[in-house]
């Protein structure tokens, strides 16, 4: 066996054992928890914390930065790698407020398959479904994780419905709940039939959970369960064996079907036996599209293509002692080694990949290498975008990223005008990392800020004040929609209501008070093309 063909072999059983994914939900759904106690039976860390917001507790591995940890929700992606069984898992874990949608979509690029986590007691909410729309226009595979069983909660029966009309795609359930709220003590696996009942410790969920396997003929005798819900649990498998919906593989990596599973991830009732299988059934990394120079459309294979990564994601100051700014790769090919030189596609240049790490929250380790799937960061000195690609051998482009158009926009400004330069610093850090877009007027005398939700502008101030020491002042401006203006701005006729600006790529931009006012604008304008931003 020759050596280019040893290094395939090697490259091919590395890339086989990743799985990168993202969690999605609506907010309070318990996403963060779920991360949490993926890296406690990982082995990753010791003792699982849980999201209390502002009333303190231990903040979570996955939040860095300070108004995570007091809202108790995450605002900014976290990529964290941890062995399991066998297989390296990449955990990509997204922002679950919806006003940080455009982050989400962004980190969902990077993610071979998805865990939506749904609320037993609320079901399929707003964000759930918009998040779940982007996963089937990507074709991401999609496990579903109904969480919260250890709550008052639906019928597992209606929630399967509910996500099957909500989401138009088949249900499987993988497993089934014994009991519910107090009463949930253990999940059957349709399967096979056996039984895993649960039993609750002294830690809490900071622990794993004590478990024992029985088969399903032999739950009566435990006297852990009653009469009553021992009939449910028969009545519900004998109607899913007549009339659920049966599971392939094929059908779930095409996106037709979702595997759904019951569990509760603060007790961790269920945690174990749902990673056990998501690490059977979520798909290794894969060839992904990407733009050949002379405009086709070329398959990127993660073996048989040399080194090649795209930016998903910038993030300045993770790390205040650090003070720097790091840019997050996916890589999608090739094996990746320390202080590689690759062609920065962009740039068209060669640079050096310099001190790449792996971060679970604030914590940096060195990476040595990398294979397809994992994600690394980069330390960035300004001369990455998000979207950039880079590879060894150049020639092509991976698919552009997402973009979303702004419905809210600001006045910002420093409360001291001798702080006007680490202001601009700040405000041009976070624009390039896609917090915020910034918008001028057209004589360039003032700056706007525009974000897809209102918490982006929270963030905005808040990282101000925490990593540039800048107080603000934030006017809110009243402006819902925009689009980009083609043609003589001089001639247009703008209605009331209505502001022309300059974005960052000085293209002319007109914000709207309203939908109406953007029609309106339209009629009076024929001479002109108003194109919604995307």
């Amino acid at each position: 066996m020759t050596t280019e063909t040893t290094l395939s072999t090697e490259l091919a059983a590395a890339t086989g054992r990743r799985r990168t994914f993202a969690i999605i939900s609506h907010p309070d759904a318990g996403k963060t928890t779920l991360t949490e106690k993926l890296l406690l039976y990982s082995g990753l860390i010791r003792t699982a914390g849980m999201v209390r917001g502002r009333k303190g507790g231990k903040a979570t591995a996955s939040d860095w930065m300070g108004m995570e940890q007091e809202r108790g929700i995450s605002i900014t992606a976290s990529a964290m790698q941890f062995p399991y069984k066998g297989a390296v898992i990449n955990l990509l874990d997204t922002p679950g407020h919806q006003d940080f949608s455009e982050d989400t979509y962004r980190t969902l690029t990077a993610a071979d398959s998805a865990i939506m986590v749904i609320d037993a007691a609320k079901g399929v909410e707003t964000q759930t479904r918009k998040l779940f729309a982007v996963c089937r226009l990507r074709r991401i595979p999609v496990l579903t994780l109904i969480n919260k069983m250890d709550q008052p909660g639906r019928p597992p029966l209606d929630l399967m419905t509910e996500v099957e009309q909500a989401l138009n795609i088949h249900a499987s359930a993988i497993n089934w709940p014994i009991g519910s709220g107090s009463d949930f003590v253990g999940i059957v696996t349709r399967a096979d039939n056996r039984v895993q009942l649960f039993s609750k410790t002294a830690h809490g969920g900071a622990a794993k959970v004590a478990t024992e396997t029985l088969p399903l003929t032999e739950l009566g005798a435990t006297g852990r369960v009653s009469q009553e819900s021992l009939d449910q649990v028969q009545h519900d498998l004998d109607l899913l064996d007549i009339a659920g919906n049966p599971f392939t593989r094929e059908q779930f990596l095409q996106g037709d079907i979702t595997p759904v599973f019951f569990a509760s991830a603060l007790t961790n009732f269920g945690i174990e036996s749902f990673l056990d299988a998501f690490v059977q059934m979520a798909p290794s990394p894969g060839a992904r599209l990407a733009d050949r120079e002379d405009g086709a459309d070329v398959s990127v294979s993660p073996v048989e293509i040399p080194f090649s990564a795209y930016v998903f994601k910038l993030q300045a100051n993770m790390n205040p002692k650090h003070r720097d700014s790091t840019a997050f790769l996916r890589v999608c090919s090739g094996r990746f080694e320390r202080d590689l030189v690759v062609k920065h596609h962009r740039l068209g240049r060669d640079i050096r990949l310099a001190r790449p790490h792996s971060l679970v929250a604030q914590e940096r380790s060195t990476v040595e290498e990398a294979y397809p799937g994992d994600i690394i960061g980069i330390i960035n000195p300004g001369v990455f975008a998000i979207g950039d690609t880079v590879s060894l051998t150049g020639g092509f482009n991976f698919k552009p990223l997402p973009q979303f158009q702004p419905e809210i926009f600001a006045r910002l400004r420093p409360t001291d005008v001798g702080k006007r330069k680490a202001f601009d610093k700040g405000l041009s850090q976070m624009a390039q990392e896609g917090t915020v877009q910034i918008m001028r007027s057209l004589h360039d005398q003032e700056a706007l800020v525009a974000a897809v939700g209102r918490l982006q502008f929270d963030v905005l101030q808040y990282r101000l004040r925490h990593e540039y020491r800048v107080e603000t002042i934030l006017d809110a401006l009243p402006f819902t929609c925009s689009a980009w203006l083609e043609g003589d701005p001089s001639t247009f006729k703008s209605p009331s209501a209505s502001m022309l600006v300059k974005d960052q790529r000085d293209r002319v931009v007109v914000l709207f008070g309203d939908q109406l006012m953007k029609n309106i604008a339209r009629d009076r304008n024929p001479d002109h093309v108003l194109r919604d931003m995307g």
